[in-house]
């Protein structure tokens, strides 16, 4: 689960744009549903945010 998150926040993290679940998946291969457990441990961490719904960027 750590290294998807690495993965996941970093994709975030050279992305200057907020990002959906599915354009993270495009850009690192990994699996949608792992993405999105992922991404609601790092938005529960404080490590990302979202800006609107379903949309995500690194801090």
């Amino acid at each position: 689960m750590m290294e998807t998150m690495n993965k996941v926040l970093e994709t975030l993290k050279a992305n200057a744009e907020p990002m959906k679940a599915g354009d993270i998946a495009e850009a690192t291969g990994l699996d949608k549903k792992a993405i999105t457990a992922a991404l609601t441990a790092l938005k529960a961490d404080g490590s990302i945010i979202s800006p609107k719904r379903c949309y995500y960027s690194a801090k």
